[in-house]
C-alpha cells in the first residue's frame, strides 16, 4: 500500500485507450468494499464511459473539470444525504479507494471536487450533474474521478518534500 501512496499522483492527460471491462469491474468492486461509519454505505457511484457525457461532465465546474472530457472512464462518486449525516466522508473514502485500486492496476486518476463548487453564476455544478444524469435530490455528488491509461509522467514526492511540520507527537505544543 505504501508504495501505491508514493506513486500516486493527480494524472489528467489520458491516452485513447479503453479500459477493458474486467478492469472497470475491479474499480467498481473496490468502490463498493469502502467502509462506511455504521455500515450504512450510502455511497452510490454512475460509471460513465460514454463520451458525449464525458464532455458534459468536463463542463460541470468553471475550472479543474475540464480533463474529464478526455477520459475514458469518469466514475460520479454520490451518497444518499438521506441515510447518513456523514455522507461526505464515507463518499470521500470511497473515492480514494477507487483512486488507488485504479493506479494498482496501472491507471491514472484525477479528482474533480463538485460539491460546493460553481457550474456558473445560476447553478451549482452539483446541480448541473444531478441534472445531467437524472439523479433524485436526495443524492448529493461529492466528486467525479477520471481514470484512464495516463499520456503524461509526474515525478513522484520524494520522502524529503514531505510536510513533516504537520505532524504533532501528542499534543498540538
Amino acid at each position: 500500500m505504501i508504495e501505491l501512496l508514493r506513486k500516486r499522483r493527480s494524472i489528467r492527460k489520458f491516452s485513447a485507450e479503453k479500459i477493458a471491462p474486467d478492469t472497470i469491474e475491479v474499480i467498481v468492486e473496490a468502490a463498493l468494499r469502502a467502509p462506511s461509519s455504521r455500515s450504512i454505505n450510502p455511497w452510490e457511484f454512475v460509471v460513465v464511459d460514454d463520451p458525449a457525457l464525458l464532455k458534459k461532465l468536463s463542463e460541470a465546474k468553471q475550472h479543474g473539470s475540464e480533463f474529464l472530457g478526455k477520459a475514458p472512464l469518469a466514475i460520479v462518486v454520490c451518497a444518499d444525504s438521506g441515510k447518513s449525516d456523514v455522507w461526505i466522508e464515507d463518499s470521500s473514502i470511497a473515492a480514494i479507494l477507487i483512486q488507488l485500486s485504479a493506479l494498482s492496476l496501472g491507471l491514472g486518476s484525477c479528482w474533480a471536487q463538485i460539491r460546493n463548487r460553481e457550474h456558473d453564476h445560476q447553478k451549482t455544478a452539483e446541480k448541473y450533474v444531478q441534472d445531467l444524469l437524472g439523479l433524485p435530490e436526495q443524492i448529493k455528488v461529492e466528486c467525479i474521478l477520471g481514470i484512464g491509461h495516463p499520456a503524461e509522467r509526474k515525478r513522484a514526492v520524494s520522502a524529503d518534500e514531505l510536510q513533516r511540520d504537520k505532524i504533532r507527537s501528542n499534543r498540538w505544543v
